[in-house]
């Protein structure tokens, strides 16, 4: 699962993937026309109180893995100079600069977020216009030569594409068929993908939702979610090594939820998934699920044999462990669940998997 950062020079980039993925992750990209990778790990305020009910010996937090994209220019995603370093990720987080400072350069002169935004969803939907006539082209040249039911159905599926992008529409907002995805499954489709718009304001601004709210309701039907954060405030917080410092930190700042729980909340949203946690002694885990999976798919997320030998799932409810306070009390309300194959796994459930391979 790898979440992207794109947008403009002096958006604030690096300082938000440094505050995912670590300094250090920032501090060993050298190259600036290449991409930096690293892993960030996931806050769940859940996983901390499972953490602090059982103090395991182990505790292993979900990770997302974080790509900071070179700097995108007029017309570098359209051309495809930037296409190589975004083609394999999962879901974009567009940075966009909202707060003003006159000695942060900014390539339009001025910081515009309503521009900002419009520019990267319309340079995307360029690309994959460009992209679909190439590839059209090579269909009927192919089809030429004779009849391909293949070729034929690609086409189609194609020329629908075609006709949402010149609406200017995103590809995302097509519900597509098992085979309709396979025809395109190796395709760069760029507004396929998930957007999450990230909103850097200035640290003075953050209780200011108006424009984040704005965007909120003009890009939601285009599948785009709208995050609003003080990405330098943010940075200052996370330097501090005292939890009660950072705690009253936040509490000037007016930041009730860090930046990056709402940010990696945001992100395992948009690529469809979901938590679900395993707990005891030696180790409390957090695992990710798509919406929807039935439990023997959530115990394959575990390990392969789970899934395989998969008898039942015994399930808690977070909120049902966390009102009894311990395990013992929530299996004397009747609360402590044996689940079979058809069981939709919910998020947040605490999970044990019986099986025998």
């Amino acid at each position: 699962m790898r979440i992207g950062i794109i947008g403009l020079p002096q958006t604030g980039k690096k300082t938000l993937f440094a505050l995912l993925a670590g300094p250090a992750a920032l501090s060993a990209h050298t190259d600036a026309r290449a991409a930096a990778r690293g892993m960030a790990d996931v806050q769940d305020a859940r996983f901390d109180r499972l953490v602090e009910l059982y103090r395991p010996k182990r505790q292993v937090r979900a990770r997302l893995e974080v790509v900071l994209c070179p700097s995108i220019e007029e017309n570098s995603l359209s051309g495809g100079d930037a296409l190589k370093e975004i083609s394999d990720v999962d879901a974009l987080c567009h940075v966009v600069r909202v707060f003003a400072d006159e000695s942060v350069y900014h390539i339009w002169g001025n910081p515009d977020p309503r521009r900002e935004v419009a520019f990267l969803h319309n340079e995307m939907v360029l690309h994959d216009l460009v992209f679909i006539e190439k590839r059209l082209e090579r269909i009927d040249k192919g089809l030429k030569k004779g009849k391909d039911d293949r070729a034929e159905k690609e086409r189609a599926l194609l020329l629908r594409f075609r006709e949402t992008l010149e609406k200017e529409e995103p590809l995302r907002t097509i519900v597509l068929t098992a085979d309709d995805n396979l025809l395109i499954s190796s395709y760069p489709f760029l507004t396929r993908r998930a957007i999450i718009v990230a909103l850097n304001v200035a640290d003075q601004s953050i209780d200011d939702a108006s424009l984040r709210d704005e965007l909120e309701k003009a890009y939601e039907a285009r599948g785009a979610s709208v995050v609003q954060i003080a990405v330098h405030a943010e940075a200052e917080i996370a330097s501090l090594d005292d939890p009660a410092e950072r705690a009253a930190f936040m509490q000037d700042m007016g930041i009730t939820t860090p930046a990056l729980h709402l940010l990696t909340q945001k992100c395992i949203d948009a690529l469809g998934l979901m938590s679900f946690f395993t707990v005891g002694e030696d180790e409390v885990r957090q695992w990710f699920v798509r919406r929807g999976a039935a439990a023997p798919e959530a115990a394959g997320a575990i390990h392969s044999d789970l899934q395989r030998g998969f008898i039942r799932a015994e399930v808690m409810k977070y909120d049902d462990l966390m009102a009894a306070g311990s395990e013992d009390k929530l299996k004397s309300t009747g609360k402590y669940y044996l689940k079979g194959k058809d069981y939709t796994v919910e998020d947040g459930d605490i999970l044990t998997i019986r099986f025998n391979v």
